[in-house]
C-alpha cells in the first residue's frame, strides 16, 4: 500500500463525516425552525379569541357546591397504602412455576419400530417366518 493511497482515504473519510455532520446540522436547525414557527402559530390562535373571565362570587359558590365529599388525605394515604400492601403481597405468592418440556416420544418410537423391522426383515431372511 502506498502512502498517496493512504493519504487519500484519509480526505476521503474526513470529508465524508463533514458532509454527515454539515447535513445533520442543517435538519436540527429545520426542525427546531418548524418547532419555533409552530408554537408561535399556536401562540397566535390562542389569543387571537381571548375568553371572558366569569365573575368571581360566582365562581367562589361554585367551588363550594362542586366539593366532593371525599376523605381527608391521611385516610386517603393510609387507606393507598394499605391496598399497595396488599397488592405486593399476592404478587409475591404468584411466583412462576418451573416450567418443564416432555421430550416427545416420536425418535423413540421411531427408534423401537426401525429395530422391529430390521429383526422382521432379518428373521425373514433367515427363513424363521
Amino acid at each position: 500500500m502506498d502512502v498517496a493511497q493512504l493519504i487519500e482515504g484519509g480526505w476521503i473519510t474526513v470529508i465524508g463525516v463533514t458532509v454527515v455532520f454539515t447535513i445533520l446540522g442543517i435538519l436540527a436547525l429545520v426542525l427546531y425552525f418548524v418547532g419555533w414557527l409552530e408554537r408561535r402559530l399556536v401562540g397566535m390562535e390562542s389569543t387571537a379569541a381571548p375568553v371572558p373571565a366569569p365573575a368571581p362570587a360566582v365562581k367562589a359558590e361554585k367551588a363550594e357546591e362542586e366539593k366532593p365529599p371525599g376523605l381527608p388525605p391521611r385516610e386517603l394515604a393510609v387507606i393507598t397504602a394499605a391496598v399497595l400492601a396488599y397488592l405486593a403481597k399476592k404478587a409475591e405468592q404468584l411466583r412462576p412455576l418451573p416450567f418443564r418440556r416432555k421430550i416427545s416420544d416420536a425418535w423413540r418410537l421411531y427408534g423401537l419400530d426401525a429395530q422391529m423391522e430390521e429383526t422382521e426383515h432379518f428373521n425373514y431372511e433367515m427363513g424363521k417366518w
